[in-house]
């Protein structure tokens, strides 16, 4: 009780707290309405629409790295480096961010050329990849994020979250096509970007006003829109500290797409619906040990100043009491899997309970390699990392387009298994090589 109350009074700890709740209880409002909303507009689709739709969006999510150029968490950290360099720092990522949706949809008329993709299935990803645009604007959350006020970045969130839900029922109840939910996603997009825009001048008109600027003052001061700044030294700079993480991206990015894409050109799309029908449960419970992970990463960093013996308990304990989680899940889902996706989704989708099933168990390694990934970065051996990444990307390619034609959906299953089970074990043998965590 005594520690509970120096906990409160810690303003620094009651800071990162709050930031953290925020961030969490923002995740779980999402997961909730992605299981009511986006559960029925699986329903209304059905399994070959909405097939079509679960692969324009893993296609596209195929070259959302382009976009995205890996610059967040470069500059959040030369945002609390330096933030009197804030006007250029934004401008410059937002310029590049932009220019990169650009050239990604460039790039997305060239490769759909290398598809079976008819003129319909293009238009929905282009219409999807336009997003992208709108996403250069998440250069707010980036400074709110450097700020550790993350709730001004949830309230847009949870706006366009809203707005989103309330246009798909909408879309539902009046029986609108496939296309029309494609178009949703561009203006979640616009939404959230406002959204973003808004509470960013609004947050430092409120600081002009108290430092004792008039409100005049502060939008000519602290608009973004006009103070954007391009600055050619400082965007080279950016992209160079950048790139291995967009490499890191892009592996990441084709370890999560690269199966609903290659289901979609081998297979029909009733297979990639029902294939994505029971993905999308089944990845729910990776956020326990993203949160998890992320509440006790500091602990693992002060552990790992102070003593070899308390590190290895921390790390340990992490991976132990997640896995005594995870596992009773995983099983209590293989056995519940048809009633699952029968309570969720229908009779339609027929196939995605025994897709459920087996798919429910490449989680499962993820729980170590979560908190496996974090004593890499710990251990600065983060290009271990990208050898690991790029190493289960031609792994898992290869393995698809050997499986997938034999056993459809399944085979696509049995590659996540293989490659989720060989990146934990390529983990620990890289930290028993590298460190003495396993070790004397």
């Amino acid at each position: 009780m005594q520690r509970l109350k120096v906990l409160k009074s810690h303003q620094g700890f009651m800071k990162y707290f709050k930031n953290t709740s925020w961030l969490f209880g923002e995740k779980i409002l999402r997961i909730v309405t992605g299981l009511f909303v986006g559960v029925w507009v699986a329903r209304y689709l059905g399994p070959e629409q909405f097939g079509i739709f679960s692969y324009a969006l893993s296609f596209v999510g195929l070259f959302t790295f382009i976009a995205t150029l890996g610059l967040d968490e470069i500059v959040v950290r030369e945002l609390v480096k330096d933030e009197s360099r804030r006007d250029e720092l934004i401008g410059t990522a937002f310029w590049l961010k932009l220019f990169g949706a650009l050239v990604m949809l460039v790039i997305l008329a060239i490769a759909v050329n290398f598809t079976s993709n008819d003129t319909y299935i293009n238009t929905l990803i282009f219409i999807i990849a336009s997003s992208t645009i709108f996403q250069s604007f998440n250069v707010v959350n980036m400074y709110f994020q450097s700020k550790v006020i993350s709730k001004y970045v949830v309230y847009a969130n949870i706006i366009s979250l809203f707005i989103s839900s309330l246009v798909k029922i909408t879309l539902i109840l009046n029986e609108a096509p496939l296309k029309a939910f494609a178009l949703v996603a561009l203006f979640d997009s616009f939404i959230l970007a406002c959204g973003l825009v808004y509470f960013y001048i609004s947050y430092n008109r409120y600081l002009a006003i108290s430092n004792g600027h008039s409100t005049l003052d502060s939008v000519s001061n602290f608009s973004m829109v006009k103070n954007l700044k391009f600055g050619r030294e400082m965007a080279l700079s950016l992209l160079k500290d950048s790139w291995p993480l967009a490499l890191i991206g892009v592996a990441s990015t084709l370890n999560m797409r690269i199966d609903q894409v290659m289901l979609g050109n081998m297979m029909s799309f009733d297979v990639v619906g029902n294939y994505a029908a029971a993905v999308r449960v089944s990845e729910i419970w990776f956020l326990i040990p993203v949160v998890i992970g992320a509440s006790i990463f500091p602990a693992i960093i002060r552990a790992h100043k102070i003593s070899l013996e308390l590190y290895r308990k921390r790390i340990f304990s992490t991976v132990k009491y997640m896995s005594l989680f995870a596992i009773p899940f995983a099983i209590i889902v293989t056995f519940l899997s048809n009633y699952i996706v029968w309570l969720l989704y229908g009779d339609q989708f027929k196939d995605a309970g025994l897709y459920l099933s087996l798919h429910i168990w490449t989680g499962l390694p993820y729980v170590a390699l979560f908190a496996l990934s974090q004593i890499i970065v710990i251990e600065n051996l983060a290009r271990w990392s990208l050898y690991i990444t790029v190493f289960v990307v031609i792994v898992n390619i290869s393995l698809n387009y050997i499986l997938i034609p034999i056993y459809s959906a399944i085979g696509a299953i049995v590659v996540s298994l293989i490659v989720s089970w060989s990146a934990q074990l390529l983990a620990i043998f890289i930290l028993y090589k590298k460190t003495n965590i396993f070790h004397d």
